[in-house]
């Protein structure tokens, strides 16, 4: 039985890793893609000219 006590941990830990992929793969996209997706654009857009947000 002290395999069994071995092999408890890791799987648990298999099923929620998988659990969370799930979970990530199935929020991509959605109605806030496309909103998303500009911002990330505005992000690389601003970081590809050099210049830096403007903090106050």
């Amino acid at each position: 039985m002290d395999y069994v006590s071995a092999l408890v941990p890791p799987f648990v830990m298999a099923v929620f890793f998988i659990a969370l992929v799930v979970t990530i793969v199935k929020s991509q996209g959605g109605a806030n893609k496309a909103k998303e997706d500009a911002a990330v654009d505005a992000v690389l857009a601003r970081a590809e000219s050099g210049q830096q947000p403007h903090q106050q």
